[in-house]
């Protein structure tokens, strides 16, 4: 019980706030990394944020917390001074969609349906309720399975991935730069974290990265949710680490092991370092048990 009152707990410090605990704006640094062509990765605080910067001006993939969008709109402007005309959310997460207010006053804002849905309605964690979001904060341009963008002489592809990290997951793949933002489908080099209350699952997780893998080229550049710059060999040992530990954890179920039991006995030394400052290994674990009992 104890470990399950944690867990729950973390879900409810993780969702509409992000990932990261709250620093002062002094604290972090935006830094922006050239990828290809014209796209960009920004870092700071929350999720990593794809940018597009040319001829004609500015798009943006995610925008971290609001209280970061000040410093992320100079770090823009040190790329390109032109105006940021489109913003698509990969998904709902505070940490990703924390700066929609502010940039939806120049930007127009572009998600999955789910997306739209889901912030414009109160949810709930627990004891913890999460209020809709300012109207100004929703994205007004919604897709189904996707759409195509054509900006800055670049075919922008915007797909939907169904019931990964959540049902609103989109991917955007640049494609004369040879660039794809995986949202928080991927966390490369961590745990991730599946939301499981908005729609997402560890084995439908499991299927988009195999999907991926097979499509995407070789020698495609991969912009995660969470952690560093990748490639797609970091894509597949990240398939490996969902392949092994669900396997882990299902083999527990199938033995009668309870939550508890499945936890104290851990993943094995091989995913050790996986674990980071919100999903540990135990609550890899819990995720996992939830998505496959659902309990």
């Amino acid at each position: 019980m104890k470990s399950r009152i944690v867990f729950l707990g973390a879900c409810a410090l993780l969702l509409g706030l992000g990932f990261m605990l709250p620093q002062q704006n002094t604290e972090v640094k935006i830094t922006a990394t050239h990828v290809a062509g014209t796209v960009y990765m920004l870092e700071g605080q929350g999720g990593n944020i794809g940018i597009s910067a040319g001829d004609d001006g500015v798009l943006m993939i995610d925008d971290q917390f609001a209280r970061l969008s000040e410093k992320i709109r100079a770090a823009i402007r040190e790329l390109n001074k032109g105006d940021i005309r489109l913003l698509i959310n990969t998904h709902l997460h505070g940490d990703h969609t924390g700066g929609n207010a502010f940039f939806g006053k120049e930007a127009v804002i572009m998600a999955h349906e789910n997306v739209r849905k889901r912030m414009s309605a109160e949810q709930h964690r627990g004891e913890r309720v999460i209020p809709p979001a300012a109207k100004e904060a929703l994205p007004v341009v919604t897709f189904d399975e996707g759409l195509m963008v054509h900006f800055n002489d670049e075919e922008i592809q915007v797909r939907h991935l169904p019931t990964g990290h959540t049902d609103g997951d989109a991917i955007v793949y640049f494609k004369k730069a040879n660039v794809v933002h995986l949202g928080d489908d991927f966390f490369s080099g961590r745990f991730p974290f599946v939301d499981i209350d908005s729609g997402g699952d560890p084995q439908g997780l499991l299927k988009n990265i195999t999907q991926l893998i097979e499509e995407l080229p070789e020698d495609v550049q991969i912009i995660p949710g969470h952690g560093p710059l990748s490639t797609l060999e970091d894509l597949k040992t990240y398939r490996t680490m969902l392949e092994e530990t669900m396997a882990t954890v299902r083999s527990g179920i199938a033995a009668g092991k309870s939550l508890e039991e499945l936890q104290k006995a851990g993943l094995g030394e091989k995913w050790q370092s996986w674990s980071w400052q919100f999903i540990s290994e135990e609550r890899w674990i819990a995720i996992l048990h939830r998505g496959l009992t659902g309990k």
